[in-house]
Formats: structure tokens, sequence, C-alpha cells
């Protein structure tokens, strides 16, 4: 088994209401970032887990991602990388 650190970035559907991206697009147009088309506010997730393979890794979490972490109704999920921890 190895250890690998798994990242991934839940955030809310398009079309699902979110008030805190829209608090934060509207806060940034105030402060002049008129370029600032949406914002959406979610959640970074690490996890330290172990694994044979940093594919194993990848499906565990992905499962993990359908399971509980991510409600698959309201939010979209990305695991951004799979880094092997030196030893």
């Amino acid at each position: 088994m190895s250890r690998f650190l798994v990242s991934v970035h839940i955030v809310p559907r398009k079309g699902i209401l979110d008030p805190q991206g829209t608090a934060v697009a509207t806060a940034l147009h105030s402060l002049g970032f008129d370029g600032v088309r949406d914002a959406r506010i979610g959640r970074h997730v690490v996890l330290d887990i172990n694994a044979t393979t940093a594919s194993d890794a990848r499906q565990a979490v992905r499962q993990m991602c359908e399971r509980l972490l991510a409600n698959p109704v309201t939010e979209d999920f990305e695991i951004s990388s799979v880094e092997a921890e030196g030893k």
C-alpha cells in the first residue's frame, strides 16, 4: 500500500441557487472587478488515503464523493489531483 493525497473540489451545480457565490460576485463588482461574470462557492477537500495505485486512490475517492462528500442532486465534484506521498 502507498499513501496518496487526493484533492477534491465540490461546487453547487450550475442553475442551483448559490447565495454565497452571488454575494462574492456582487462584492467583487463593487470593488471594481467588473470582469467577474460569476462566482461559485464550494468546498475543497484533501484526503490522505492508503491505496495500491494512484488509479485505485482516484476510484476510492470518486466513490466517497458519490456516496457521502457531494450531494448528487445539487453538487458537482472534480478530483483535481492525486499525489503520492513520500515515505
